[in-house]
C-alpha cells in the first residue's frame, strides 16, 4: 500500500456542561457529540524522502509543524523510528476554528491513515493516548460512533446507541472563533453537575425531535458571545428567519438547528442563504 484515502467528518455538541475548572487550566465538561456528514478529505501518499508534507490551498491553513495533521504524523515517525516520509493533501470543507472540530477531525484521520500506512498495527488504545496528546476533541474521532458522551476535557469517550439519523441546517458566519479565548472568557463559577447529555439521549430515543431541540444548549453561549458581541444578533437572527430553536456548536460561531426532514432543512437553508454565505445541510453520519 502506497497511499489511503480518507473521509474525515466534522461534529457538533448537540448540548454541551461546562463543570468545574480542572487543576490543569482545563474545564471538565459533559457533552453529547453527533458525527455528522460535513467532511475534509484527506490522501496520504508514502515517499522515500523522510520528510512530512502538507498541501492545501486554503488560505487558512498553515501546511507546516503549527497544522494538527504534521504533529500528529511527526509524533508517529518519531516514536517509532518511521525513515519514510509522507505528502498529505488535505481538501478542506469544514470551516476553520468554526466550533466543528475539523482540525481535530484530520488529526485523528492522520492518526488511523498512518497506522495503516507505516504498518504501525497500534490497537485504538494507543492510538486514542495519541489523540489525548494532540487535542480535547480528537480522541472522539478515532472511535466509530455517531453519537457519544464526552466527559473530562470532553476527551473520554463513552457511546450512545441512538437509533435515529438527524437532520441539520449549520450556518457558519465570517468569523474565527478559537476555543482558547471562549474558555478564558467563562466566568461564572461552574461547579454543578448536570444530567443534560444523558436527559437528551433519552428524548432522543423517545424520537419526539421537538421537545429534542428545546433540549439544545451550550454552557459557552454567554463566553461566546462576550468574545464576539455581534453573535447574538446573528443568532437570534438565525433563529426568526428559520422559525427554529438554534445553539451553537462548541465554542463557535457555528449555529446549528435540528429540522425532521431533508427537504424542510433545503427550504430553511434556502432562506438563510438571502442573509449568509455558508449555509449547509447535514446529517448523522
Amino acid at each position: 500500500m502506497k497511499s489511503i484515502f480518507l473521509r474525515s467528518p466534522a461534529k457538533i455538541n448537540l448540548c454541551l456542561k461546562v463543570l468545574n475548572k480542572r487543576p490543569d487550566g482545563y474545564h471538565d465538561l459533559s457533552t453529547l457529540f453527533e458525527k455528522i456528514s460535513l467532511y475534509d478529505d484527506l490522501r496520504f501518499v508514502l515517499t522515500s524522502s523522510g520528510k512530512i508534507r502538507i498541501f492545501c490551498d486554503h488560505p487558512s491553513i498553515p501546511c507546516g509543524p503549527k497544522n494538527l495533521i504534521y504533529k500528529a504524523a511527526r509524533m508517529l515517525q518519531m516514536d517509532f523510528g518511521i525513515s519514510q516520509g509522507v505528502d498529505i493533501h488535505l481538501t478542506k470543507r469544514i470551516p476553520v476554528a468554526a466550533g466543528l472540530a475539523g482540525g481535530s477531525s484530520n488529526a485523528a484521520s492522520t492518526l488511523l491513515g498512518l497506522n495503516k500506512l507505516w504498518h504501525l498495527h497500534l490497537p485504538p488504545k494507543t492510538l486514542i493516548a495519541y489523540a489525548k496528546r494532540l487535542g480535547s476533541d480528537v480522541p472522539l474521532f478515532i472511535y466509530k460512533y455517531n453519537f457519544c458522551i464526552g466527559t473530562g476535557r470532553g476527551d473520554r469517550i463513552r457511546k450512545v446507541r441512538i437509533n435515529k439519523k438527524l437532520w441539520h441546517v449549520i450556518i457558519t458566519p465570517r468569523l474565527k472563533v478559537y476555543s482558547g479565548e471562549v474558555f478564558r472568557a467563562v466566568k461564572r463559577k461552574l461547579t454543578k453537575r448536570n444530567d443534560n447529555a444523558n436527559i437528551l439521549t433519552h428524548e432522543l430515543r423517545k424520537k419526539d425531535l421537538r421537545k429534542v431541540s428545546q433540549f439544545l444548549s451550550n454552557d459557552l453561549e454567554a463566553a461566546i458571545v462576550r468574545v464576539h458581541p455581534q453573535l447574538r444578533t446573528i443568532k437570534n437572527n438565525i433563529q426568526r428567519i428559520s422559525g427554529l430553536d438554534v445553539c451553537f456548536s462548541g465554542s463557535g460561531p457555528s449555529i446549528f438547528g435540528l429540522v425532521p426532514t431533508r427537504k424542510k432543512a433545503q427550504v430553511i437553508a434556502e432562506k438563510l442563504g438571502r442573509h449568509y454565505a455558508y449555509v449547509v445541510v447535514v446529517r448523522t453520519l
